[in-house]
């Protein structure tokens, strides 16, 4: 820790640009705030006063148990919120996807379907439905399933809202939040147009649908959902204490119960893990995502896989992000992860699939793994894009955090009044 000075004397005139992002992805030290070595913080104003308090033993386990408490409680309150939308808006989007056979109004359905329901599964699934009734092709599922892909980002940015009341703390959540928009936004804009026209996704997920449709060697991981059976009793005594009002004031109330405990949550924590974080725990933490960026994507793929929510493993992190614990380049591989496995979720389910529906199922889901692959390597493993979402991230961050209305005009231009025009004006009129 000796060396702290002189690491951080360079890196402090320059933090609060977007400086970094060159390898910070691999090193951890976008920000200037942390070292590769983890070896200290340059953050002294945020930082430097809590490392130079010695916790005892005991206090440190209770802070720690206290941080478990909160990541539950945020978890949990992200599925509320998700319930709480889809008592709003699930039947809302069946209508919607009625008439969603133009690949732009799909793409839109696609994303501000996911935005009111808020799980890109849930959006996923009905498609599927339609799909199989026969009131929409597959061809016009899969932009509504790329358009999901987008709309999942949105909790995380409400998340890092939370942050508002300081600038820095802000700007570091909201950089690391938006990394996940700017990142699929991309991969939308590459392969939608690709898609459109050869069609690649659709020939692909067919093939491997017909080679393995039926095997049946994958199981249900709804029987393995270890998280959600944790968070199902706080979840059920929301919904039943909200379930006596009115069909629409009752997921309204549900929402606004999860907003509340996501702020409670994220503000305790971030306090919590700024006491905590330090020294070895730092380290630790640091090496665990920061150090190598495939094993951070493993790590993102392998909680998402558990916790069978992209949004919940990208939530949980934002606050580290926050309290300047790890960095956007840190938090971006962990991202890419949680994108790819919050597919298999949609493909084992598909294969325990019975019915009309079940192969169709099965090849709408193969499109949402093939698609994130294929974004993967496009975007990341091929070094020439994997920049330009971090870049696109850190700089809207610098942007809102000094103009707090551009988060605003961006969050309801790009997720709720785009989308909602192409619906009106090319599937509606």
């Amino acid at each position: 820790m000796a060396e702290a000075p002189s690491d951080g004397g360079p890196d402090n005139g320059h933090k609060d640009r977007h400086d970094g992002h060159e390898d910070g992805h691999e090193r951890g030290d976008v920000s200037g705030r942390t070292p590769a070595d983890g070896s200290a913080p340059t953050d002294p104003g945020a930082e430097s006063g809590v490392e130079a308090v010695q916790l005892p033993a005991w206090t440190k386990a209770l802070g720690w148990c206290g941080v478990a408490g909160l990541i539950y409680l945020l978890i949990c309150a992200v599925s509320i919120i998700s319930r709480g939308f889809a008592g709003l808006g699930s039947d809302a989007a069946h209508t919607m996807f009625a008439f969603a056979s133009h690949p732009w109004v799909g793409l839109s359905v696609g994303v501000l379907g996911t935005v009111l329901i808020q799980s890109s599964t849930t959006t996923t699934a009905i498609a599927v439905t339609a799909v199989g009734s026969g009131g929409l092709p597959i061809e016009g599922a899969i932009p509504i399933i790329l358009g999901a892909n987008v709309g999942t980002t949105v909790t995380t940015s409400l998340v890092a809202l939370t942050f508002i009341g300081n600038r820095t703390e802000f700007r570091r959540a909201l950089g690391a939040s938006t990394v996940h928009d700017f990142y699929n936004w991309l991969a939308l804009l590459i392969f939608f147009p690709i898609e459109l026209i050869w069609h690649p996704l659709q020939h692909i997920s067919g093939a491997l649908t017909d080679a393995l449709y039926g095997t049946d060697w994958l199981p249900n991981p709804a029987h393995f959902n270890f998280v959600r059976g944790a968070t199902r009793p706080v979840e059920h005594g929301v919904i039943q204490a909200t379930s006596h009002v009115s069909s629409t004031l009752g997921p309204l109330f549900t929402i606004v119960i999860g907003a509340v405990l996501i702020l409670v949550a994220v503000r305790y924590l971030g306090k919590l893990l700024k006491l905590l974080m330090v020294g070895r725990a730092r380290d630790i933490l640091i090496k665990a995502v920061g150090r190598n960026a495939y094993l951070a994507m493993a790590s993102g793929m392998g909680v998402t896989v558990v916790t069978q929510s992209s949004t919940i493993t990208t939530s949980v992190l934002v606050p580290f992000a926050g309290a300047g614990i790890l960095t956007p380049a840190q938090v971006y591989p962990v991202v890419v992860g949680s994108n790819l496995g919050t597919t298999f979720t949609v493909v084992f389910a598909a294969f325990a699939g019975v019915g009309q529906d079940a192969k169709i199922g099965l090849e709408a889901a193969f499109v949402h793994l093939i698609y994130n692959l294929f974004a993967i390597v496009v975007i990341y493993v091929i070094p020439l894009l994997r920049p330009v979402p971090l870049f696109c991230a850190e700089n809207i961050a610098r942007i809102a955090s000094a103009h707090r209305w551009v988060l605003a005009v961006y969050l309801g231009t790009v997720f709720i009044t785009l989308p909602a025009l192409v619906i009106v004006l090319v599937g509606v009129l």
